[in-house]
């Protein structure tokens, strides 16, 4: 369907959110936190894209993309005005409903936070259904944080505690330099009782994830969102098949005690 460009924001030099409304013919598809979108540059080609708004916004698509290729390049290069084809929502979600009442433990690394963005709004919008929320979010350098000014309003909130960390910074950077596994010890959350949701580099999630169960949060409670060459969404390429599973048909989230032997084997 066709999509036009409402808005752009440069989050930083190579990465910019966009936000689309349904352009004529087309009707807005609701999504849940974690889906994603197929998104066609005409002339170009489609890339795969999380969706990063407030899935009560159905009507307003928010994606949030890097320059990493000629189709996410023409993205990022958008005007307001111009049009764009989506399909989807495809995939499947983040499971709130399953870890209502539990602790919940956010890892972004590098463009991770904008698919896990949408859940953390629904987490806010009932924000008495669940426990504490760590956000631990980390990224290669001061200049490539994404939200920066949203961010700072989610630190200000009761309940939640957002830290951020960098690989490398300058001496303006006054905030934690190091992986962000490294800031998991100064987490607050009661492991039996937490779920944790991780998006970023696969030896990011699996680090993560030993680190966490090491902990004591168990494998069941953990769900990562691989997110990894996607190309068609609907299980026919496998370009995107993971051990037995299709990222964009089974996932792009999994429990990790699913995925966990695969995450191990070399080449998968």
């Amino acid at each position: 369907m066709p999509y036009v460009v409402r808005g752009q924001t440069r989050e930083t030099p190579d990465t910019v959110t966009l936000v689309l409304s349904p352009g004529p013919g087309a009707e807005p598809h609701p999504f849940a936190p974690g889906q994603f979108n197929m998104v066609y540059v005409f002339g170009l080609g489609e890339v795969a894209i999380s969706i990063s708004g407030d899935a009560e916004q159905p009507d307003r698509l928010v994606h949030t993309v890097r320059a990493a290729g000629k189709v996410t390049h023409a993205l990022t290069e958008m005007t307001s005005g111009s049009t764009v084809g989506v399909r989807g929502p495809y995939g499947a979600g983040w499971p709130l409903s399953k870890v209502r009442g539990k602790d919940v433990v956010i890892v972004a690394g590098g463009l991770g936070l904008p698919p896990l963005r949408p859940a953390v709004y629904e987490m806010l919008r009932q924000r008495d259904a669940y426990g504490r929320i760590e956000i631990i979010y980390g990224s290669r350098s001061p200049r490539d944080l994404v939200y920066y000014e949203e961010i700072q309003g989610w630190r200000a909130l009761p309940g939640l505690r957002f830290q951020t960390t960098v690989d490398t910074a300058g001496r303006d950077w006054y905030g934690d330099v190091g992986l962000v596994t490294a800031r998991l010890p100064d987490a607050r959350f009661d492991p039996p009782n937490t779920a944790a949701f991780l998006c970023g580099p696969e030896i990011m999630m699996k680090l993560t994830a030993q680190a966490l169960t090491a902990r004591g949060v168990p494998e069941d409670s953990i769900f990562l969102s691989l997110e990894r060459n996607m190309k068609c969404a609907v299980g026919i390429c496998g370009h995107c098949q993971f051990g037995p599973e299709f990222v964009c048909r089974d996932g792009p989230v999994f429990p990790y005690s699913e995925i966990r032997r695969f995450l191990a084997v070399r080449e998968v």
